[in-house]
């Protein structure tokens, strides 16, 4: 029963995608709500992100289309890794961002204080899979980038523990643009 899934990934520059109307977002989106449907049937209660750019914030889209879909059971968490973590970002990414938090069901900081050290980044990605069942990481082995510490994390966890990891891959995104354009093809 996956009732708490941690989603995260790729940052949006690691990608190469620097707005959010770039077509391969909705690609992305739609990877993300293949699996948490699939959670859903599962038993899915509680997303849970730290609140990145990227990734994570597409990911907190798809549970307000859930939500707006009949899916209102489903509750998004928000757990930053410090204090004002968006302190330093572009205005449009802010209101993004903030956005965000605002139609969040539970907003909170893992350390309560402002950034110091990246130890709060690794705390964060320890607390976030010690509180899910089952984590949803849009990472490929074959393309680093800072989601390979939180997959590092998971598979320490799942040495000790249940836990179940779910990869979002490029293969997997791909096979997903094909469907599209077939789609569209017989449209």
């Amino acid at each position: 029963m996956a009732k708490i899934t941690f989603v995260s990934g790729y940052k949006a520059h690691e990608i190469g995608v620097f707005k959010n109307n770039d077509p391969s977002v909705s690609f992305i989106k739609k990877a993300i709500k293949k699996h948490l449907t699939t959670l859903i049937d599962e038993g899915l209660e509680w997303v849970l992100i730290s609140g990145q750019l990227g990734t994570e914030l597409w990911a907190a889209e798809v549970v307000f289309e859930l939500q707006d879909e009949g899916f209102d059971h489903i509750k998004l968490a928000v757990f930053t890794p410090f204090l004002n973590q968006e302190e330093n970002w572009k205005e449009e990414k802010k209101e993004w961002y903030e956005s965000i938090l605002l139609q969040a069901d539970y907003v909170n900081s893992i350390t309560n204080k402002p950034y110091e050290k990246p130890w709060q980044f690794r705390l964060k990605n320890q607390f976030l899979i010690d509180k899910s069942d089952t984590l949803l990481l849009f990472f490929d082995g074959e393309r680093d980038g800072s989601p390979k510490y939180v997959y590092e994390t998971a598979l320490n966890y799942q040495k000790k523990h249940s836990y179940d990891i779910r990869l979002i891959d490029f293969y997997e995104l791909q096979s997903i643009v094909e469907e599209e354009q077939l789609r569209n093809m017989w449209d």
